[in-house]
């Protein structure tokens, strides 16, 4: 699973088996209809392995739905904040 920072401060997040050759068809703009492909340069901020291939998707799925906040937060690895990021607020 990886994260890449598009030009416009932007994050997009996505998986891969081979993450040098998805980050070069990024940054090249080879991938069709791509969100990164019309917010070039696009730079790796985040690589993180797992086991298999559904563990990734998994997560890449999870980490979508993030916050910027709390995408910035993986990004510096802040568990502290990560945590505190993903406490549900109830409103009285």
């Amino acid at each position: 699973m990886y994260m890449l920072k598009c030009s416009d401060g932007s994050y997009y997040v996505g998986h891969t088996d081979n993450i040098e050759a998805r980050v070069s068809q990024h940054k090249h703009g080879l991938i069709e209809n791509c969100y990164t492909s019309t917010r070039l340069p696009v730079e790796v901020v985040f690589v993180q392995n797992f086991g298999t291939r559904e563990e990734a998707f998994a997560a890449e799925r999870r980490i979508k739905k993030w916050s910027r906040k709390k995408k910035e937060a993986l990004i510096t690895q802040d568990w502290q904040l990560i945590s505190l990021l993903a406490k549900k607020k109830f409103s009285k």
